[in-house]
Order: structure tokens, then sequence, then C-alpha cells
């Protein structure tokens, strides 16, 4: 009794000193601080020597996300560490991350255990024991002189019951039921000071201990030895591996003995895994079997990946069926993947370690782009101590689905692999999960989560709009159609006057009143498309912020052999994603493919199959009516049409507020596309910043796509609604893009539903410019003469164009300078972006043009006539990139080279992002760089980098040259055999 109450006043002693200790450091008292800090130390000597019963302290609880490859039978002794930590320090300085392992050493400098974890709570440091590892390392040694020097494969004996003891007092044990007498035996059969037992605390299903041992088995003899250390407990497991032992426990005061096999812990280790489309899958260890009260092997999801993710399949889940087959073990989801085609959609049950008890399914597709590797089986060679990957299925073996391949005909010949020769893999440099998304990618600081919920078109938080506007509106103004009734029919629409139209819509009739929708409501629906994009992580390219998005577009084009959608840039960031399309007309969803992103305006093409619809569906599915002239004018009422979640059509009657706003967008950090030299429709109401559409008459033409638009932050704690606001893009802006797809263009060509088209090339002029009001020009030296020309041009804007800056590498720069006001081209008065536009397309109808034209400018108030340039972009966005060392390469998108800088050295090739664990994370090589060196040899572009980073070999160490964003110039240094290993070329 005396020893626990000694025990006890340490610990208030400790408490008292920590106190005193921290308020010191804080206040920064050296005097005080050189007083207290022996005493602790005594008092550390002390507690030391008091009692077994601080020693045996239960090991501290690890999240269980974390994969705690720590053998929990080990008795984890704690050893307070004197330190002096800051109040604002979140863990003890001594146990920082990766220190995990390291030696703890006595005063002679022997070492007398190995730190194991920390408590993050308070300045404690837990140790393990040396007695097994200096085991396992004997048998290391002994082979390493049986092999003379050639080291080989050396199996360590290890030992379980798939059983979690615990070490408790006699106290407690006696309130289990263990007797008197079989406690006093015990004490006189263990070391002097034993203050307690082992009781077991779990029971793995399924294992060898199952219903055998119980928790709160009180365990006394192992083949006939008291055993109270978890150290004695070990030997005998691991001496026994495939043997039987014979436990004897107390249950309630019952003495009962057992013979149980002890099973190899090796054999239920995982040695191999699934890696598919990113996830990772393999058995259930005894780890993490243990942590979730799961038998071992079952099929594990270690990583959801791409695939699973997408599916909405989480981490740590059982997968019980895949396409209608059970799933009892990983060379089952082998063989149901071999049978599948790419682009497949098949079901996939699930149970999940907190919802155990109820199966979870889920729609998983076939990853049809191969935006990843074929899938492989990693398998560890214990003799190299490397994984060594082979193909997990024949590669004839995943075709395209049938149901698919018309859509994708040709188009999958954008996204073909640049592999190396197989090479052993020490683990994988791939991005994997979204959770985002979160231990996987990163940027840089200010970018190191990649949020999913960073642009989502859920109709979340604009109740509170609704209700603003609800009040001014009639009911006939506010309406969803609900057009769900399943016979084929037609409906009749009729305006306010005494036109009548038909139209075919699928369903049973319903006319207009019936549904309470207005007539341009219910022409429009038909047209209307919802769309769920998915951008895979291992293709984040020109700084995308979101790897899932949704909004609603609208059908421009419907013929036997193609269809296309409108929709803006903020849904469909890249032509790298995979997109899927539900129409509003038929209940049917069909997969499409990115055509057309602009390089300039905030609008995307998608293609898809109409015969994927059906004869029904393409029937039903119909083209909008697009209306680019007359233009819209302030006041003009205008119905905003769009879907709701559950593909509803919505609509409202609003108005004009300003046709002709003009956009004046923040760079982003990181640097990712903006609309730049636009001008947008503005509305009196709409439906909140997560809802898009279109704008159309009353007759159901469509003048304008609702849109949404990427914005800059105001701060790091944000929303997604902070990251994104909505207006108009007038329909002129897509029609003219249209018509050259349609009638046929000068472009490269594309495969489309397996016929060849020539996509439209743009010209513009690379310089972003912003609009200033004549009144405020005149300050700056625009002289009365050309204001009132403006004025004449256009009365309504009365504003001139401004130089924001050049666009690197373009045919401005070095032209054009910041400030500059652009007064007329070929001698035309300009005063909006669309007289720009008209300019360049004059061009592509000259013959004998050399691309450039006569702008008259205003400098520091002297007029100046230039001869500037004009450049030409496709409409594909970034079509290749490099992933290397787990750095995603490729080219200055438009973004970047909208900073006003490239390196002078070739400009260089651009870093996107980099992923966690990889080479580039290892040796800081960061993102948001220029590559412009390898070893001395310059990388000018992609071509040159591949040749370069090819010709490595694997001996060699890499030096990198890098500039950031700033130009200031970096060396990082690789060892070459960890940047071979992890370079996988990926051409999109």
């Amino acid at each position: 009794m005396k020893k626990f109450q000694c025990i006890q006043f340490t610990e208030t002693l400790f408490m008292i000193l920590d106190s005193f200790v921290m308020i010191l450091v804080k206040y920064n008292s050296t005097s005080m601080r050189r007083f207290l800090l022996p005493q602790r130390l005594l008092l550390l000597g002390l507690k030391s020597e008091l009692s077994a019963m601080i020693a045996a302290r239960r090991f501290p609880f690890w999240p269980v996300p974390l994969l705690v490859w720590i053998e929990m039978h080990l008795l984890i002794e704690e050893m307070v560490i004197m330190t002096s930590i800051p109040s604002t320090c979140k863990q003890p300085l001594e146990l920082s991350s990766g220190s995990s392992g390291s030696p703890v050493i006595d005063k002679q400098g022997r070492a007398v255990a190995l730190n194991a974890g920390g408590s993050v709570s308070s300045s404690s440091a837990f140790y393990l024991h040396l007695e097994r590892v200096v085991r396992a390392l004997t048998f290391l040694q002994k082979s390493k002189d049986a092999c003379k020097n050639k080291w080989e494969e050396v199996s360590i004996p290890r030992g379980t019951l798939q059983v979690t003891f615990l070490h408790k007092g006699f106290d407690e044990t006696r309130r289990l039921g263990l007797p008197k007498e079989t406690e006093q035996m015990v004490r006189q059969a263990s070391a002097p000071g034993e203050t307690g037992m082992l009781v077991v605390d779990s029971v793995v299903p399924c294992g060898p201990a199952d219903r055998q041992l119980e928790s709160g088995d009180v365990l006394v003899h192992v083949n006939g030895e008291v055993t109270t250390q978890f150290l004695k407990l070990e030997a005998l497991l691991d001496d026994n591996v495939d043997k039987k032992i014979e436990l004897q426990i107390e249950r309630g005061g019952t003495s009962l003995t057992f013979s149980i096999v002890v099973q190899d812990l090796h054999s239920i280790t995982p040695d191999y895994f699934l890696e598919v489309s990113g996830a990772v899958i393999h058995s259930l260890s005894y780890q993490q079997a243990r942590n979730f009260c799961f038998q071992c092997g079952l099929v594990y999801v270690s990583n959801p990946g791409y695939m699973l993710s997408r599916a909405g399949i989480p981490r740590h889940a059982i997968i019980k069926k895949f396409a209608d087959d059970e799933i009892s073990q990983l060379e089952d989801v082998i063989s149901v993947l071999s049978k599948l085609c790419r682009g497949d959609r098949v079901p996939l049950e699930y149970i999940s370690y907190k919802d155990r008890h109820r199966r979870k399914s889920a729609l998983v597709t076939i990853d049809r782009h191969e935006w990843y590797d074929a899938p492989k089986i990693y398998t560890r060679d214990d003799s190299s101590g490397l994984w060594i990957a082979r193909p997990a299925i024949q590669p004839p073996t995943l075709q395209l689905s049938p149901c698919s391949s018309n859509v994708t005909q040709g188009l999958n010949s954008q996204s073909s692999l640049l592999n190396s020769e197989s090479t052993p893999a020490e683990g994988t440099d791939q991005a994997n999960n979204q959770e985002l998304t979160h231990d996987i990618m990163i940027t840089e600081a200010s970018y190191e989560h990649i949020s999913e919920e960073a642009h989502s078109r859920e109709e979340c938080d604009v109740e509170t709009n609704k209700q603003q506007v609800q009040e001014n509106l009639s009911s006939d103004e506010i309406a969803a159609a609900d057009l769900s009734l399943p016979e084929i029919g037609e409906m009749k629409l009729e305006t306010q006057g005494t036109t009548e139209i038909t139209v075919s819509n699928g369903y049973e009739g319903v006319s207009a009143a019936e549904t309470n929708a207005s007539f341009a409501e219910c022409v429009v629906e038909p047209t209307l498309v919802k769309m769920e994009v998915n951008v895979p992580p291992s293709c984040l390219l020109d700084g995308i912020h979101s790897v899932h998005s949704s909004g609603t577009g609208v059908v421009v084009h419907h013929s036997e052999d193609m269809g296309l959608v409108a929709i803006d840039k903020n849904t469909v960031q890249t032509s790298a994603c995979d997109v899927m399309l539900s129409f509003a007309a038929f209940p049917i969803e069909i997969p499409g493919e990115v055509v057309f992103l602009h390089p300039v305006y905030n609008y995307a093409l998608v293609a898809y199959d109409p015969s994927a619809l059906g004869a029904v569906g393409a029937s039903m599915v119909r083209a909008a009516e697009l209306l680019p002239v007359p233009a819209l004018c302030r006041g003009d009422p205008i119905y905003l049409i769009g879907l709701s979640k559950n593909q509803r059509a919505k609509s409202r009657k609003s108005f004009v507020t300003n046709p002709y706003v003009t956009l004046n967008v923040g760079h982003a950090d990181p640097p990712r596309y903006r609309a730049i030299n636009m001008e947008v429709i503005e509305l009196d109401t709409d439906f909140g910043n997560a809802f898009t559409g279109v704008l159309c008459n009353e007759h159901g033409k469509v003048q304008a796509i609702w849109g949404s638009f990427s914005n800059k932050p105001k701060s790091c704690n944000t929303t997604s609604k902070d990251h994104q606001f909505v207006r108009g893009v007038p329909i002129y802006m897509i029609s003219q893009v249209l018509d050259k797809i349609i009638s046929g263009a000068n472009g490269p060509a594309l495969l489309i539903n397996g016929v060849k088209r020539s996509m439209p090339l743009v010209r513009t002029l690379e310089a972003e410019l912003y609009s200033r009001l004549l009144s405020k020009a005149r300050s700056f030296g625009l002289g009365d003469e050309w204001i009132q020309r403006l004025v004449k041009k256009d009365p309504m804007r009365r504003q001139v164009l401004r130089v924001k800056g050049c666009l690197a590498g373009s045919n401005t720069e070095n032209l054009l300078k910041q400030g500059d006001m652009l007064l007329a081209i070929n001698k035309e008065p300009v005063t909006c972006f669309q007289d720009i536009e008209n300019a360049c397309q004059a061009l592509e109808n000259c013959v004998d043009s050399d691309g450039k034209l006569k702008i008259t400018i205003c400098r520091q108030g002297a007029e100046v006539d230039l001869l500037v340039g004009t450049d030409i972009r496709d409409g594909n966005g970034t079509m290749r990139a490099i992933s290397w060392c787990g750095c995603l390469v490729q080219d200055p998108h438009s973004a970047v080279r909208a900073l006003g800088f490239l390196p002078g050295e070739g400009h260089g090739v651009y870093a996107a992002m980099w992923c966690r664990g990889s080479p580039a994370e290892r040796y800081a090589l960061g993102a948001l760089i220029w590559i412009v060196q390898v070893n001395g040899k310059p990388t000018p572009d992609l071509d040159a980098f591949v040749n370069v980073t090819k010709g490595l070999r694997y001996d060699e160490f890499v030096r990198v040259k890098t500039i950031n964003l700033d130009g200031e110039a970096t060396c990082a240094n690789f060892e070459a055999g960890l940047a071979l290993l992890a370079y996988m070329g990926v051409e999109i």
C-alpha cells in the first residue's frame, strides 16, 4: 500500500513540476529551469524503480485507418521523456514523425529498446523490448553465415493464436472470477514483483482460438508453465508454429484446458495484392482483421483508387459480390475482371466495418479509357525485398464493351500508354484515392487537398435565394414539369396566343396547363442533359481543382451519327475525364466524350452516340433551336430553365439586367482555367450558384447557356459556393464553332462515333483585356477625338479595352504592354471583345493573310499603330502528360502562361502536381515548377524530357534543375534507381 501511495505521490509531483516547466518555457526563465529539470530527473529515476505496474501500461489507441503493424502481445514499456515543449506544439519534439524504430540508448551507449510511438497529449513515449528483435537478428546472422555472404530468403518463425491479450492487475482478475488459490500459486511461480496476469481481450473470428477462448478468460498455464508476461507467451508461440499447445485458463472461477494449434503468422500476412485503376485490393491481414473483428483472408479494399471511389466504395470495404459472382478470395475478383470489357457497368456488393450487418451495393464502371495501367498483381519477393509486378489478366482479355464501342471508337487513341520495360517496384507511384483527396495529391501548401465538393452542381443552399424571389413571381412562372408517365405519345403545347405546337415527347400526352409548366419549359426540356464528370487522379492536369463535378447541358446537335451537348468548362474542365449523360427526355444514362474545349470562352462540347439511346430514345431527344441574333438587351424577359437533382425541369421567368458584363476573374492559386475576354449576361433572379441550364425566350429558342464559372476563393476556409458563380454565355459563341464542326472545319481530324470529323481551330489575340469606362480612360491620356469615335461606335457600352497582360510565349508578347488601350483594328473602332473576335475570323477568310492585325493603341497618351500577330489554338486542351517519379509533367497550359512568365531556357516542362510517398515528395521536387534541365541536359519540351529520362542508368544520380513561378532556380537530387522504378509515361 505504501508503494502504491508513493507512486501516486510521484505522479502528483510530476504534474506539478511539468506545469512549472511549461510556464517557465513560455516566459523563457532559464535560471528556474536549471533548478527544476534536475529535480524532475530524480523523480524519473524514482518512478522507474518503484513498480512494474507503471511499466505495464496499455499501449495507446491508434486510429483504425492506420495500419499498425505492431504485435500487440508485446509488453510496451512507458518511459516519460524530459523535454521542453511550447504550448503550441502538438507532439513532443523528440517523437517527431518518422522516429519509430529508432534505438533508445542508455548512458553507456547501449541500445535498450526501440521507439514505438508516443502520446500526443503528453510528453510520453512507448518503447519495444529487444528480446524478440535479437531473436530475429540471430536468424538473419545464421542465414548469412550459412550462405557465405550471399543473402537469401530467411524465414523467421512467428506464431499466433489470433487472440489479443491484455495485462491486468490481480485486483481486476479477482473481479473476473480468479480463485484466491490460483492467484497465490501464480504469485509464487512468477518473478518477484509480478502484479497481474494476461487476460483475453478479443478473439478474431474463424481463427485458431475461435469458439474456444473468450473475452475475459484469464491465462494461467501454457504447456504447463505459468505465463504472465507477453515476452514469454510470444516465445512459446514462435517456438511451436503449426504445433498444438495446451492452454489452461480461468473462466468465471472455472478452470478449463484447451489444445490449440499455433498458426503461422506469415500465412495470414498478405504477400501479394491486386492493383486496378488505382485501387489496391488484397486479402484481409491479421492486423486489420483484429481491428475490424473480421476473419482473415476476406477480400479487402486497402485503397479504392479511381474506379471504386467513383462508385462510392469506401476504403476498408470488404467485397462480397462482384458482377453477381460471390467473392471469397482475391482470385475471384481477378476471374470476374477477366470476363468483363472496358466500359462495362456491373454491380458490386460490399460491407463496411462500421456497418457490418448490412450489405451495400454500388455500380462499378470498368475503366474504358485506360487512365491507368492494365490490372497487375504485385508479389513480394523475400529474397530481394522487392515487389514483382505481373499482369493480372491477359492483355487481349479486357476489350472495349460493345455498348460503348461506338461512342469511343477512335477516341481511345488519345489514351495510349508509353510504359517502360517491366521492372520490379518497391511500391506504386500512381495517385490512388480522392479521399481527398486527400492524402495523395499535392501541388503546394495552399492546395493540399483536392476537394471533391469544390464544384458540385447539387442544389444546396439555394432555399434562401428562392424565398427572396418567389414573392415577386406568380405560380405559373415557377414550375417543374412532371413528364414521368411511361406511355409513348405526343404532347400538345399551346402558347398564350392561338398557335399550337406538337412536340414528340415519348410520354403520355400532357399539356402545359396540366403540368403547370411554361411553354418555353416544355419545349426546352427534351434538349436538357444532366452531366456527371469524373477526373482520374492520375490526370489532374492544368491545375484542375475538382475530381468530380456535375451540371446541366443542352443538346445543340442531334443526328443519326452524332450528338453534341454544350456545357460550361467549370463542369467539363479537361478532355481527360469520364462523362456520363442522363437525358431529361428519356430515362437512360450513356457515356460521352469531350471533343472540344474552347481555349478562351467558358464552354465545352461533349459528343455522344445517338444509337446508344435506342430507337425510342433517339426519337425523343432533340436539339435545341439556337437564336444567336438578335442579342439580348437590358430589360428583356428571359426564361431560366434547368434540371433539378431528380431530373425534373425547373424554370423561372427573369429579366436581363446587364447583357454585356465584362468578367474580371483574378488568378487562382494554383493556376487553372479562368474565363477572360468574355462578356456575359446577368439576370435579376436565378436559382443560386449551384444551378445551371439555359436561357431562352418565350418560344423556347435558346439564347444563352447559364453556366458556372470558376472563381478565385477569397480565403482558405471557403465552401464550394465560394469557388464558382453563374452567368449567361451568349449562344453566338457556341454556334460559330458548332457550324464549323457540322459543315467541316480546317483543323485536325477527330474520330467521333466511327466518323472522322475535322475540328475547328480558333484564332485568338492572346492578351488578357479588361474594359475601362471612357470617363476613366480620359485620365490615362485618351483624347477627345477617340472618345467621340468610340461613343459613336457603341453608345451603350461607353468603354475602351485595356491590356492587362499578354500570355507568355504568344505572338502578342513584347508588342502589347500593360496599360495599352485598344482603339481600332484595321482602322475600325473597337469597343468589345466580339469586335476582336470578328477581326480574327476575318483573317481566316483572307487568302493572303499573314495572321497579323493592324491595331491602333493609345500608349501613355500617344497614338501608336502596331502590327500584332495572332495565335491559333485547337479545342483539344492538354493532350499529353508524363508521370515521372510521382510527378505529373506537361507543357505549360494557358493559365500558367497568363502569369506572363516562362523560363528563358527553352521554357521547360511544367510539373503540375506530385503524389504522396513518391520520389518527388521524398526529394522535395515539388509542383508548380518548370523542369528545365536533367543532368545538365535541357528539357525544353516533353519529347526532350522523355529522351533524357529514358536514358538514365540505374546506378547514377539525377540532378534536376527547376524554376518556380517566381523565377527562382533550384536543384533537386534524385537517386536514379527510385526514379526509374517510378517512371511511367502516359499520353492522353
